[in-house]
């Protein structure tokens, strides 16, 4: 096959992928986009949002799209010349999994677990490719043991490091850093992306995620200094701020606009960081060798 249509090919299916996942999303068990625990008779019940064509399934079309796109320019001599199954397997699965779980945890604020088990089957199923095909990373002389540690660790870092920060924040600021869906997605992540893609996912995920953070946290001190003012110059200042509190009390934890998922973002590095592979590995390898981490 040649460039061009790779190229083409790959687009064409990313954005019919992208916009299936509309109907995709409609058919999830609504307990899956629930919090652990909540039941349809607890008082603040609310049905999960769903994806709409208009904007999510455009949005979800174009990611698609892109992230096919850019594994068949970056990875046409890597993995689609050589006919490379696994790895071209593993992009097709992965990117539609993770649009659902960036919706999901854009618009409920949960990241299903089924989702996380899927991307960890395909992070397993990558695991065994590499003793089937070339894993970049490493040269032919490295062990045969050290790509599927290479895997394995990434998940335990992945997992435990989102455990540790969770921990320092529960025990020192008395309120969760990271929830356990952001753990096991990262788990996850590790496996398919391995210790060298981990730092890739959490670097682009963290500066993606400081994009949308930044003006966030413009409008949250704007909101703030309008409720003060409005305080101050009400009649009754107290019954004003008791009211600003009931309304806020009344928000969805999924709606609080003073929270921001991370598991979209760490779903998104990993999507970039397995349609970029070789231009990182191009960028990382000469420092991964100074380092002595190299194989």
């Amino acid at each position: 096959m040649s460039f061009g249509a790779a190229v083409a090919i790959a687009t064409i299916l990313g954005a019919v992928v992208g916009y299936l996942q509309t109907y995709v999303f409609s058919k999830i068990p609504e307990k899956w986009l629930q919090d652990y625990g909540v039941k349809e008779t607890d008082p603040d019940f609310r049905l999960s949002k769903r994806m709409k064509l208009i904007p999510h399934g455009v949005l979800s079309a174009l990611f698609c799209a892109s992230i096919y796109a850019l594994f068949a320019v970056f990875c046409y001599e890597v993995y689609i010349t050589p006919h490379a199954f696994f790895h071209i397997i593993a992009i097709l699965l992965s990117t539609p999994v993770i649009v659902i779980v960036m919706m999901s945890d854009r618009l409920n604020r949960i990241i299903p677990d089924e989702c996380s088990i899927a991307l960890a089957a395909i992070g397993i199923f990558l695991l065994i490719g590499d003793f089937f095909e070339q894993n970049i990373w490493f040269t032919d002389s490295a062990a045969w043991y050290i790509p599927f540690l290479n895997r394995i660790i990434a998940a335990g870092i992945g997992y435990g490091g989102l455990a540790l920060i969770n921990f320092i924040c529960v025990t020192f600021i008395g309120q969760e850093g990271m929830g356990q869906g952001d753990m096991k997605l990262l788990c996850a992540c590790g496996l398919i992306v391995g210790c060298y893609g981990l730092i890739v996912v959490i670097y682009v995920g963290i500066f993606s995620a400081l994009l949308f953070a930044i003006p966030q946290l413009v409008r949250k001190y704007k909101r703030i200094a309008r409720e003060k003012k409005e305080i101050r110059e009400a009649e009754d200042p107290t019954a004003k701020r008791r009211e600003i509190l009931r309304r806020k009390n009344q928000v969805h934890y999924a709606d609080d606009p003073d929270k921001m998922a991370f598991g979209p973002f760490l779903a998104f590095g990993t999507a970039v960081c397995m349609a970029l592979e070789p231009l990182f590995y191009s960028h990382m390898i000469e420092g991964i060798r100074i380092f002595g981490l190299a194989f």
